[in-house]
């Protein structure tokens, strides 16, 4: 016994020695990932410009973000707001001589690269230099290097230009297999969310808005490549559709590039333009780093704190509860909002939504906060890639609405699914179900039957309801009538440019563009920008997520291509029996 004790003794110790151990280590690294705040740029250095991980609305409290720890990496993602005020503070950066962007996958939505690219065409107003080099061009990332003064591509690189495709993925033959029908209660003849799951195909109402929205996405994107590289927007329409660009000489041969060069080559040319002896390397910093670098705030150091404008970052699906970073909780963006509106020291607020949309009540929860900030001081919303269904449902009460030409927005509907599987249930795996109960509609919702007529009707009566909750609202904020938004809505999706024709939006214009509103509202010149809601601590922050994150990366890396389809059956789960404001499934190639 003498010995059992002795031996959990040390063990214990053991434990205790190799947490304290790690403890400093965690906290040498995090130390260590601090100091690149200390970051020094030297003169006659570029701007390296490179994206290569998703682009979310926050860079994200991560100090161990780009470390590699004990076998578990995360890459360095910077947030859009670091992004552009990076950009920024380097027009004005007597350092910074240039920008180079360089190999990107730009895994962004064309909202998000508009607000890249209209930052890189402001910078050019320093009459500083900006050169794009990549070994692959895809489209998008092609729309935003257009910008650039030359645009050079790897002499055997590949180069994307063919036009913009939209596909939906239909599970109702895999449904039908499993003896499972999808019970589709909806208001909308194009709320096309739930067609997936009843239809095999698009319906024609949903092909006629796609067409239609899609086509808005490929005017812009060919109006901004036509208007950086001066060729007929027609030409580049010919050139696309019958891929003309097959290999790097034709994007030479129709202008869509300056040149074939190695990037050693490019290289040299950089450093001819910062006056860089050829033999030296060249002096540049990394966006990251520039985004740390001591000065980054320089731009706050003369603002009046007394007067601030509330940035509220309203970004990912719409659900109950609290959320997080990359999900609209509406109790943490309703506590955000009233925060913002009983703080003296905030004179307006702009809310930041990117979101396809989610539980309609939750949107409705967030809508009412945005009302009554509305009646106490400005509120302006700034719409990114989607701003649809619940995620428009939250920005109809507001001030004023902006949004990119080629922001996702609209889709003014309500819908809800109810799985019957009662011939899975029964007839394919022999379970069978009995009980009784005290009241007609105890067990409404059943998925082991399907529903009876009175049922449906029933929850028909509440879609309907729901729906109409909505168009009130939007029609209240828009000061139109009801009748006029019914005709706009039934779940049809516009672009940004659709919806400034039809009322929806107020104006097509960027984050700055908004903020400039709401200060003019506000009647304040002197302003200090702060962050809503405020982002968790790291430690906490990674005690939630690193479960979740851990499985994702595995699923990721083990589905492959297929993970979108195991993500969209994710959200299929949680949109049962819930009314959902939602965005169709719809996933644009560009």
């Amino acid at each position: 016994m003498k010995q059992f004790f002795k031996f959990v003794l040390a063990t214990v110790v053991g434990i205790v020695i190799v947490c304290v151990i790690m403890l400093f280590v965690v906290i040498g690294i995090i130390a260590a990932a601090a100091s690149d705040g200390d970051v020094k740029v030297e003169d006659n250095s570029v701007l390296n410009v490179s994206f290569k991980t998703n682009i979310p609305e926050r860079t994200p409290n991560n100090p161990l973000a780009g470390l590699d720890f004990l076998g578990f990496s995360d890459d360095k993602q910077l947030g859009l707001n670091d992004i552009l005020s990076s950009i920024k503070k380097a027009k004005t950066d007597d350092h910074i001589k240039g920008i180079f962007i360089t190999d990107s996958y730009l895994m962004a939505g064309q909202a998000t690269a508009q607000e890249i690219r209209d930052a890189l065409i402001d910078f050019k107003k320093s009459k500083k230099f900006i050169i794009a080099y990549s070994e692959v061009y895809t489209q998008g990332f092609y729309y935003m290097a257009s910008v650039a003064d030359k645009v050079y591509i790897n002499p055997k690189g590949i180069f994307e230009f063919a036009g913009m495709s939209s596909q939906v993925t239909f599970f109702k033959g895999a449904l039908d297999k499993l003896g499972i029908e999808a019970q589709i209660i909806k208001v909308g003849t194009y709320k096309s969310a739930v067609e997936p799951f009843f239809l095999d195909k698009m319906s024609d109402a949903n092909r006629q808005q796609v067409t239609a929205y899609l086509g808005s996405l490929y005017n812009q994107f060919l109006g901004g490549v036509s208007a950086s590289r001066k060729i007929n927007k027609d030409s580049l329409y010919v050139i696309a559709d019958q891929l003309k660009v097959r290999y790097p000489a034709d994007a030479l041969k129709y202008k869509l590039v300056d040149g074939l060069k190695y990037k050693d080559e490019v290289l040299n040319e950089l450093k001819k333009l910062t006056n860089t002896d050829l033999d030296k390397n060249l002096k540049g910093v990394d966006l990251p780093a520039y985004a740390k670098s001591s000065g980054a705030d320089d731009d706050d150091k003369d603002v009046d704190s007394s007067n601030q404008i509330a940035m509220i970052y309203a970004s990912g699906e719409i659900n109950g509860g609290e959320g997080d970073d990359n999900s609209i909780g509406s109790d943490r963006i309703s506590a955000a909002l009233r925060k913002a509106r009983l703080s003296d020291k905030v004179k307006a607020v702009v809310l930041r939504v990117n979101s396809p949309g989610g539980s309609s009540l939750a949107s409705d929860v967030i809508w009412r906060e945005v009302s009554l900030t509305k009646k106490v001081k400005p509120i302006i919303v700034s719409m990114g890639d989607y701003a649809a269904s619940g995620g428009y449902y939250i920005s109809c009460a507001a001030d004023s609405i902006f949004a990119q030409p080629n922001t996702v927005t609209g889709s003014i509907g309500i819908f809800a699914i109810l799985p019957n599987m009662q011939k899975l249930l029964n007839d394919k795996l022999g379970i069978t179900f009995d009980g009784v109960k005290t009241g007609k509609y105890a067990d409404l919702g059943d998925v082991s039957r399907p529903l009876t007529a009175d049922e449906r009707a029933i929850l028909q009566d509440q879609i309907n309801n729901g729906y109409d909750d909505f168009t009130k609202a939007v029609a209240d904020g828009r000061k139109k009538s009801q009748a006029y938004i019914n005709t706009i809505g039934q779940g049809r999706v516009w672009t940004g440019e659709q919806a400034l024709k039809i009322g929806l939006v107020d104006r097509l214009g960027n984050i700055n563009d908004a903020i400039a509103s709401a200060a003019k509202k506000a009647k304040i010149k002197n302003y200090k920008l702060v962050a809503y809601p405020e982002q968790k601590g790291f430690f906490k922050s990674m005690s939630d997520d690193v479960q979740t994150r851990v499985k994702t990366n595995l699923l990721q890396k083990e589905l492959g291509a297929n993970y979108a389809y195991y993500n969209q059956l994710k959200t299929l789960q949680g949109m049962i029996r819930v009314p959902q404001a939602r965005l169709p499934f719809v996933a644009e190639h560009w």
